[in-house]
């Protein structure tokens, strides 16, 4: 705000007063032309009336004409009532000595609105479209996509955003508490703590949150509204007022000057007589009897007291300020005094002033700006002027030439002096005598000074300037005429100083010349000051006045009327009287030199007043704030207040400004609000509010309600203070007001608190329902009845939260449908499935608001796999769990009913109880409680027909799938089956595959399960047969889906698993059975010559017995020892059929090498066949020269079936253990076989073809199981040994009978072919 006697402003109340003047006069009351808004229609309504063209009729004019004057009566009253309140307003604000500014407030962050709000969400789309030049990661990406889906769409932050309470720093603690826990369950990484992350991150929200905006201005603007936030200058609280009272600026400044609320004497003064005012009021209630209507008789002599007390401690505080202050008053320095004693400032003998108590200090200044007439002096002489003061020291002024005393002023050192004095300037031969005084003109003015005798400079001159400071103390000066009754007794002119010695005490003190004390003094207490008319016989003086007190009369006169205004005007402020002095009325115009120039004889604070009681001001400033009922009209400033409060800037939760709370409390001190009474408004104010949905910090409601209690149920801090009726009602009815509303917000906690904001307001609602309910102020309340009250709003909270929650559902539903173009759709959202999709959308919204209760309203323990969150439901964490109890149970009952209209035997509804479960079982309060064991009982029944099902479908397979099986080789596929995304299987379930066989039950529908066609394509190497691999995947689904259902009950989940586990050891067992029957059904088909090759699906049978051993340690094996006989039994069953199929395989090769042995016995010694074919040897012994090697044919024959045998086997078979074991078996079978033979011939000879026959098929039998790696442990045995060292016999003999063996030999050496 300008300065009051700025031009400008002086410039725009002239203008004002302008359009005043020219305003057309009308027969309608009186209302201000400053108002705003107000056509000249709305004041001429008859006027306006008579424009119309037509009218209803006389009646309808004229009631409405009624009307609108009423309107205009209202609205000029409420005006009225404005400009008085603002003038209170005004003084407390101009010279407060009672309160100050808090500086400890806590700082209140800027509100967002919806249009900033709407800005952040674009903001957010862009960064997640990709508009940004913001770098980011995936992680971060995830965590601004879920904030923003969550949180800054959510329809209970937009709700927040209307009320007033979502600020930016809301904002961004939602987010940094939204990303602790990704972060923190982020892998560690070297280099790279998570605490920088989280940096990083808060970092880039800044960035995004901010936009484009230039950063620095954003800070400077947040630095100006902070500071602006703790602490206003006086004319920002003037501006301040204006808006909250809707005052003009016109209006604002014909009051401050009216008022002179830039005086602190007249200030004071009027502090001074609304006090006095206050304490006459007391006593007259206590004479006339008029008391408040109070809940105790006895408390009437103590309401006199009180108001007394008051009243004396504001003295007290008034009396502390220092009286010497001076310059702008600064709010921020001020300090209430602390004087403990109180005050009686109505007596007269206290407090009597002495003249030593009368202290002056004056600080002089002398200028000498030119000499004139120096002419006796030499042109170069240097001249300097001395200051002699009465009783002082002498000062010297700087120098200058002779010739040129003009061109810099000579300033006399400045002095202070505690008295009135006299002083002398001496040039050479030349002075002058002055006597200044603190009302002499500060302008230079040209002395002539006196010449001393042979002074050739008869006309010298010497312009000075004077200035003597008026002390602060010193409130006016000046000479006047005066006679009293005990002082001044005769009619005399003397010089007279007001003195100011403390903020209650002022003198009329008279002075001589050079004399440091009065000379008498008239302390003014108990005085009335006011004009007179002239008194006959008293010459001297032409306007008189008086100061009046029982039993004295002091007249006093001066020599001009402008002069008697301001010694009234400075008097009455020191006396502190009710009555105001009222100045004559005319103008005259006086020239007391003789001169031309108009006057005014009245200062210009009458000139303001005048103009003030022009506009029509006058009233509201001579208004008597002691007639006036404050507690009302601080009820509406206070409203007022708090409306301009929450509609400002800042997200203030109702909680006043520092110069908001500084101006209320000023005014309620200063007027003797009582704090009950501004209390209960403050609250009931605050209700309105929070009823109408504004966001109001339950921890002020708090402070309030605790200090109306304590004062109503007499427990105050400063002792037992009386309550009137009215207080105890109003406090009652507020009272309950507050219980409904806390109980709704507790209610509606969600919506209440979106997100736990404001920060601690749930917990702090809490704690004020506790103070609410209790009975009085010491009796706390029980804890089973608060517990009772919460629980029945949770319940109510419970079926709120649902009912909402199914709303918010069927709006995604019906969005859906609407995006379904195809009108067929229709019948289809409501079929068995539909529901049940319904129901799973459902579910996933249930658990989203449990773990939103979880994370901002409540403390509940978990497992070692989350944290505690410690938030406003501390207290009260099993009535959270019974509210999230009650919650479920409401869900139930929609799942329930989706449940059951699905078809019988359907397994659609198994992702909704793994969605339930796997939350539900990992929350400590919750696990196996009411709903999650209704949720069992539900899905127990399913999982056992489920199992059944799965059981004999399996089984029929095995049966089915054995009789049709080719033993062609399959791929691998339980190695792969954690990573397949199954056919028809929502939410990754693993589930078991449909088995394409008919199952000899009743219709059902059998478990929902991919196909095994595409089962080949998944694997990499040859395996078992595909009957056994469908087997093996069926029970490994079947037990990882059983197991990733994670059964909650432990007794009934070991049973799932025994019975899996059995049912595993049985099917394996039987397709160990069905092997081994087949295998040895297999080998009995084949042949039994050297033609035999080992077919691809015996390799495949032993295949199949790896697998079953490999599954079964899986399949078959429980966690419990004892229960480890599964495994042991199978697995005893699987090594007795392997041994049992390498005999029969081995057999099978025994067989073999004995039609080969059969076909060499033909040539035994003796035998007829024998004779003839050594015969046909020798005739063609021709022919066999020309070949080499002749009749090896059936050694090449077996020699290619063994080498074949060992190839696919090695091949094949796809364990190691097993081809060794055949191996070892199938070379000692044969070896033992050769042996067994040579010995039944130990008496023959062998025939040369034999003998090269056997040497061949030893020697290579030898090098090829030694290749296939069998141990030379077992190759080279006792048979073996007894074989070759007979073969070497037989070949040495046969090379001396039969000239030689034509190249083939036992001997190592042997290099023949092969």
């Amino acid at each position: 705000m300008l300065d009051p006697s700025s031009s400008e402003e002086e410039d725009e109340v002239v203008e004002e007063e302008r359009k005043v003047t020219q305003a057309p006069k009308t027969g309608a009351p009186r209302v201000s032309p400053n108002r705003t808004g107000e056509s000249p229609g709305g004041l001429q309504p008859a006027r306006t009336n008579n424009a119309r063209p037509t009218s209803p009729g006389p009646s309808a004019a004229l009631e409405k004409e009624k009307d609108d004057l009423e309107k205009m009566q209202r609205e000029e009253e409420e005006r009225k009532k404005r400009l008085q309140l603002y003038v209170f307003v005004m003084r407390c604000i101009a010279y407060p000595f009672n309160a100050k500014q808090p500086t400890d407030m806590a700082r209140r962050q800027q509100k967002i609105s919806k249009m900033h709000l709407q800005t952040v969400k674009d903001r957010f789309q862009a960064f997640l479209n990709g508009e940004t030049q913001i770098v980011a990661d995936e992680a971060f990406i995830n965590a601004v996509q879920s904030y923003y889906e969550v949180f800054l769409k959510s329809d209970r932050v937009s709700r927040m955003v209307l009320s007033g309470g979502f600020s930016a720093n809301d904002s961004r603690d939602v987010f940094k508490k939204h990303i602790e826990k990704r972060v923190r369950s982020l892998p560690e990484i070297d280099g790279l703590s998570k605490e920088t992350v989280l940096s990083s991150w808060m970092a880039k929200f800044d960035t995004i949150y901010r936009g484009e905006e230039d950063p620095r201005k954003h800070q400077q603007r947040m630095t100006a509204s902070a500071a602006s936030e703790l602490i206003l200058s006086k004319d920002q609280l003037y501006e301040m007022f204006q808006q909250i009272l809707g005052i003009k600026k016109f209006e604002h400044q014909l009051l401050y000057n009216a008022c002179q609320l830039d005086n602190p004497d007249e200030q004071a003064a009027q502090i001074r007589r609304e006090l006095d005012g206050r304490l006459q009021m007391a006593d007259q209630i206590a004479k006339a009897g008029k008391f408040p209507k109070f809940v105790s008789k006895d408390m009437e002599a103590m309401y006199i007291e009180e108001l007394k007390s008051s009243v004396n401690l504001l003295m007290a505080n008034l009396e502390s300020m220092p009286v010497s202050k001076g310059g702008e008053f600064k709010l921020q320095k001020l300090k209430r005094g602390h004087n403990t004693s109180i005050i009686d400032m109505g007596q007269e003998d206290e407090n009597q002033l002495s003249k030593s108590d009368v202290v002056l200090s004056f600080t002089l200044e002398v200028v000498i700006m030119e000499v004139q007439g120096l002419k006796s002096l030499a042109p170069n002489r240097i001249v300097y002027c001395t200051m002699e003061v009465e009783g002082g020291q002498k000062l010297q002024t700087d120098q200058a030439e002779a010739s040129k005393p003009t061109e810099k002023n000579m300033v006399i050192c400045t002095a202070t002096m505690p008295k009135l004095i006299s002083y002398r300037i001496f040039l050479f031969c030349f002075q002058v005598v002055l006597h200044p005084t603190p009302n002499s003109p500060k302008q230079s003015e040209i002395h002539k000074m006196t010449v001393s005798k042979g002074c050739p400079d008869n006309d010298l001159r010497i312009k000075l300037a004077v200035r003597m400071d008026k002390p602060q103390n010193m409130k006016h000066c000046g000479y006047l005429w005066t006679i009293g009754k005990n002082v001044w007794k005769r009619w005399k002119k003397r010089f007279f100083v007001l003195v100011q010695v403390s903020q209650y005490t002022f003198a009329m003190c008279s002075y001589r010349e050079k004399k440091a004390e009065p000379v008498e003094l008239l302390q003014l207490d108990g005085y009335t000051v006011d004009y007179t008319d002239p008194q006959p016989g008293l010459d001297g003086g032409r306007t008189f006045f008086n100061a009046v007190k029982e039993g004295d009369t002091v007249i006093f006169a001066s020599d001009d009327e402008q002069d008697r205004i301001l010694w009234v005007q400075a008097m009455y402020r020191a006396t502190g009287q009710s009555h105001k002095p009222v100045p004559p009325t005319q103008v005259q115009k006086l020239n007391s030199k003789g001169g031309t120039a108009p006057q005014l004889d009245a200062p210009i604070s009458q000139f303001y007043a005048d103009r003030a009681q022009k506009h029509g001001m006058d009233e509201f400033i001579s208004a008597n704030p002691c007639n006036f009922n404050h507690s009302s009209l601080f009820e509406m400033v206070q409203r007022l207040t708090l409306d301009h409060r929450l509609n400002d800037s800042y997200s203030c939760l109702g909680w006043f400004s520092p110069g908001q709370v500084f101006v209320l409390d000023e005014y309620c001190a200063r007027n003797g609000v009582r704090g009950c009474h501004r209390h209960l408004c403050y609250l009931s104010d605050l209700l309105e509010r929070a009823e109408n949905g504004a966001m109001i910090d339950p921890t002020l409601l708090h402070y309030s309600f605790a200090f109306c209690a304590s004062h109503v149920h007499g427990n105050r801090p400063d002792g037992i203070g009386t309550v009137t009726v009215e207080e105890r009602e109003r406090f009652e009815e507020i009272k309950e007001r507050l219980r409904v509303l806390l109980e709704n917000q507790i209610t509606h906690f969600r919506y209440c608190f979106p997100f736990g904001r404001p920060e601690g307001a749930l917990k702090a609602t809490l704690s004020l329902l506790e103070r609410v309910l209790m009975k009085d102020i010491v009796t706390p309340v029980p804890q089973e009845e608060v517990k009772a009250v919460i629980r029945k709003c949770l319940e109510q909270a419970a079926l709120v939260n649902y009912q909402r929650l199914s709303e918010y559902a069927k709006v995604e539903v019906e969005k859906s449908q609407k995006d379904q173009k195809d009108p067929e759709n229709v019948g289809r959202l409501v079929t068995p499935a539909k529901k049940l999709e319904d129901t799973l959308r459902l579910a996933e919204l249930v658990i989203e608001v449990l773990q939103q209760n979880e994370e901002h309203h409540a403390e509940v323990s978990f497992t070692h796999t989350r944290t505690h969150i410690c938030n406003a439901f501390a207290w009260w964490s099993d009535l959270m769990v019974e509210h999230a109890e009650t919650f479920l149970s409401l869900y139930a009952v929609d799942m329930d009913a989706a449940l059951e209209v699905q078809p019988p035997d359907s397994w659609d509804s198994f992702p909704l109880f793994q969605l339930l479960n796997d939350y539900l079982r990992l929350d400590y309060n919750l696990c196996n409680g009411k709903f999650h064991k209704h949720l069992q009982d539900l899905y127990a029944p399913l999982v056992v027909r489920y199992v059944d099902l799965m059981e004999s479908s399996i089984a029929q397979s095995i049966h089915r799938g054995f009789e049709r099986e080719s033993w062609e080789p399959v791929k691998s596929l339980t190695s792969n089956l954690p990573n397949v995304n199954l056919p028809n299987v929502n939410l990754q379930m693993p589930k078991v595959p449909n088995l394409p066989v008919s199952v000899s039950l009743p219709p059902v529908q059998m478990p929902s399960f991919s196909a095994s066609n595409w089962m080949p394509a998944l694997s990499d190497t040859d395996n078992g047969s595909g009957t056994s691999e469908d087997l093996f995947w069926k029970l490994d689904a079947l037990q990882t889906f059983i197991k990733d259902l994670h059964w909650p009950e432990e007794e009934f989940g070991k049973h799932l698993e025994t019975r899996l586990k059995l049912m595993s050891s049985d099917m394996i067992e039987s397709c160990v059975k069905r092997t081994r029957i087949a295998f040895e059904v297999k080998l009995q088909k084949s042949s039994r010559t050297t033609d035999f090759r080992v077919p691809q699906s015996i390799c495949t049978m032993f295949n199949v017995m790896v697998d079953a051993r490999a599954q079964s340690a899986k399949l078959c094996t429980m966690e419990l020892g004892q229960e480890r006989q599964y495994h042991s039994q199978i697995d005893d069953l699987i090594e007795e059929t392997v041994k049992e199929m390498i005999t029969l395989l081995v057999a099978k090769f025994v067989v073999i090498l004995e039609s080969v042995l059969a076909k060499l016995s033909r040539y035994d010694e003796g035998t007829l066949f024998s004779s003839f074919l050594s015969f046909t040897v020798r005739r063609n012994s021709a022919f066999y020269l020309l070949i080499s090697k002749p009749g090896m044919d059936v050694a090449d024959a077996y020699v290619t079936f063994v080498r074949h045998s060992q190839d696919v086997l090695r091949d094949k078979v796809n364990e190691e253990m097993y081809i060794e074991r055949l191996f070892d078996q199938w070379y000692t079978s044969t070896m033992n076989l050769l042996g067994t033979w040579l010995t039944d011939r130990m008496d023959l000879q062998l025939h040369l073809y034999q003998l090269k026959i056997l040497i061949r098929v030893v020697k290579k039998k030898y090098r090829d199981f030694r290749l296939q790696g069998v141990l030379d442990s077992t190759l080279n045995s006792k048979m073996y040994e007894t074989v070759k060292n007979r073969l070497m016999l037989e070949e040495a003999t046969a090379s001396v009978r039969d000239g030689g063996m034509l190249g083939i030999s036992m001997k190592d050496s042997d290099e023949e072919d092969d």
